[in-house]
């Protein structure tokens, strides 16, 4: 597996890529391209073409959750499908893969919207959607996990916002949030958006099903913003107690949190223009 990051808050030294306080992947596995969140604007685009990378050239398009920083950029997005098709340039429609309740309306708590631009009705228009809680295997050994269950009680307890259903106003715990998950030959590798389901959770469950417990590495967002001792404390006694060999956290991860995490396994520097393979 091969993954492209194309969007994040962070750039790299000497790698002259554009950054915003949003995140997307590109990652490609036996021979399917899927880009994982689409950023907050058309950066992820840009880095793209400066990468080399033809997004006009997808399978699937997965969103890890609906918030602003990671659906914004589809926008953008279906302008360049448009623009393409207007164009006659080659151009393959991909499959738009989320949790059902990722492209419902999501507020603050002062009203202002932090959802997705575009509702699952406009978006259907410009791509397939497969909405799903359940597990859905993107190519053989690349898993979209669905709705990540809360079985421990230090994560996730707390409401970001609110999601309206229809005319009702609900404290959002956000169970949209999910990961992709790969079936490595040395151990899972976990691609997170922002874990607002827990990391901890989203580990858990991904060896569920895939029925392997190594764990070879993390890429993504820890949510790890000011988080509490307590919390942080039994964050890292469970990657530390589940063997975790490699840590790529970014995003909405704190400084003080990678610190923290470099205690359980070694941290590297993730930013626009990194390119991984697995």
């Amino acid at each position: 597996m091969k993954l492209t990051v194309l969007c994040d808050n962070h750039t790299l030294i000497d790698r002259y890529f554009l950054g915003e306080p949003g995140l997307s992947f590109l990652i490609e596995d036996q021979g399917k391209r899927i880009l994982f969140d689409a950023g907050y604007s058309d950066v992820f685009l840009k880095n793209a073409v400066k990468a080399g990378e033809d997004l006009l050239n997808l399978d699937y398009i997965a969103l890890s959750h609906g918030h602003l920083d990671h659906t914004w950029g589809l926008a953008p997005l279906i302008q360049a499908h448009q623009e393409a098709a207007v164009e006659k340039k080659p151009c393959r429609i991909p499959t738009l893969i989320a949790h059902p309740q990722a492209l419902e309306e999501k507020q603050d708590e002062d009203g202002s919207p932090i959802g997705s631009l575009l509702t699952g009705e406009i978006l259907s228009r410009h791509f397939p959607l497969n909405l799903t809680r359940e597990p859905l295997a993107l190519t053989e050994n690349l898993i979209f996990l669905g709705e990540i269950p809360r079985a421990n009680r230090f994560e996730n307890q707390k409401a970001v916002g609110f999601q309206i259903h229809g005319n009702k106003k609900e404290p959002d715990l956000l169970p949209d949030d999910t990961a992709l998950v790969y079936k490595g030959t040395e151990g899972l590798v976990i691609i997170t958006g922002c874990a607002h389901a827990g990391i901890c959770n989203i580990l858990d469950y991904a060896r569920k099903v895939c029925g392997e417990k190594r764990i070879h590495a993390i890429i993504g967002g820890f949510h790890l913003l000011s988080p509490s001792p307590t919390l942080l404390a039994k964050i890292l006694e469970f990657l530390n107690e589940a063997g975790v060999r490699a840590l790529y956290p970014c995003h909405c991860t704190d400084l003080t949190s990678m610190f923290a995490l470099s205690q359980v396994a070694p941290v590297s520097q993730v930013g626009a223009g990194l390119v991984l393979q697995f």
